[in-house]
């Protein structure tokens, strides 16, 4: 039940629950208000307690012996009825175990003051935690990933608990240490403001406003840059990897082109040199049909081809080493490049 009533709000004609010590400053505000709405007297009841009618004796002083419920006059019955309200609303309000803290009390005010003390301490004890919230109130900074709307409640939670405690912070207090606690990245609208307005007269409320709207408009602005920045990251990661490949493929093309250089230098080694003998010079015909060996007419017929490579005799462009040796260097020197 205590989980329904702290998520959704509570019944208007109920009462909010007390669960424990870490929601007490929640349920002490909530109590407040609702025993105020059920009657003026109700309240008071609290403030200012309240004791069973005693007989008056014949002089017009009070005696020790209760007087008769039947016999209280019309005002002490209506305040008799006040406190009634305010510890039945007391009773409703904690749980079973917290219940046996006031369940012999006999006014409101007595029972309101055993569960403050319990989870506020003594006046002593209120000194210390006054101390302890005081400087932790000093060092809190709003974090990075921090909105100004969680901040602000975190500003509100510390003001509700000084108040609780029976400290009251001044509005200019907190907002001059909100302006104070900001990051950074509001440094430029902390300076605006104080140069702008008087901080002493500013709101809370008012301040937590202009500050929403700068973190909205700046938020904007980051992700923009981030979209902008990441799309220009993709077009460059795809522009290296288009000349990856590129450059693999012509790696690729190059070591092709090596290879098929050799087979056709290798081809050409082999070919038939019956083309030469018929084009060659009358006088090697000539020794020809003079029966010389063939070893002789071999020589005479190489010494007498000639190399439009190099301008030498005794072999083609394919077996010339000049021609040969400048085609490997061109080729090793084309894949370096790349």
């Amino acid at each position: 039940m205590s989980g329904n009533i702290e998520k959704e709000g509570g019944l208007v004609s109920r009462p909010p629950l007390l669960v424990g010590v870490s929601n007490y400053d929640y349920w002490k505000s909530r109590m407040i208000a609702f025993l105020k709405s059920m009657d003026s007297k109700t309240w008071k009841a609290v403030l200012k307690g309240w004791d069973p009618p005693v007989v008056i004796d014949k002089d017009g002083k009070p005696t020790l012996e209760l007087k008769a419920e039947e016999d209280w006059s019309k005002e002490e019955d209506e305040l008799a009825l006040g406190n009634s309200k305010a510890l039945y609303a007391l009773y409703n309000g904690v749980g079973k175990h917290i219940f046996k803290l006031i369940k012999k009390c006999v006014s409101a005010k007595e029972a309101w003051k055993i569960l403050e003390t319990v989870h506020e301490g003594t006046p002593q004890v209120k000194m210390s935690k006054l101390q302890i919230l005081t400087t932790q109130f000093e060092n809190l900074r709003m974090k990075e990933e921090e909105t100004i709307q969680d901040f602000h409640m975190t500003i509100l939670d510390y003001d509700n608990q000084f108040d609780a405690l029976g400290e009251k912070i001044p509005e200019e207090k907190l907002v001059r240490k909100m302006l104070r606690s900001l990051p950074k990245k509001f440094d430029m609208k902390v300076t605006a403001m104080e140069e702008a307005k008087n901080i002493s007269q500013m709101k809370l409320d008012e301040l937590v406003g202009s500050l929403q709207t700068y973190e909205s408009v700046a938020n904007g602005r980051s992700e923009k840059k981030n979209k902008s920045i990441a799309f220009s990251s993709k077009n460059n990661e795809e522009e290296l990897e288009d000349e990856e490949e590129s450059n693999e493929s012509i790696s690729e093309a190059m070591v092709l082109l090596g290879k098929q250089f050799n087979k056709v230098l290798k081809r050409m080694d082999k070919r038939p040199r019956s083309n030469f003998k018929n084009n060659a010079p009358s006088t090697m015909r000539s020794n020809e049909s003079q029966g010389k060996p063939k070893g002789d007419e071999k020589s005479n017929l190489n010494r007498n081809i000639r190399c439009h490579e190099c301008e030498g005799y005794g072999h083609i462009i394919p077996e010339c080493p000049t021609y040969q040796k400048r085609a490997k260097k061109g080729l090793t020197n084309l894949m370096m490049e790349r």
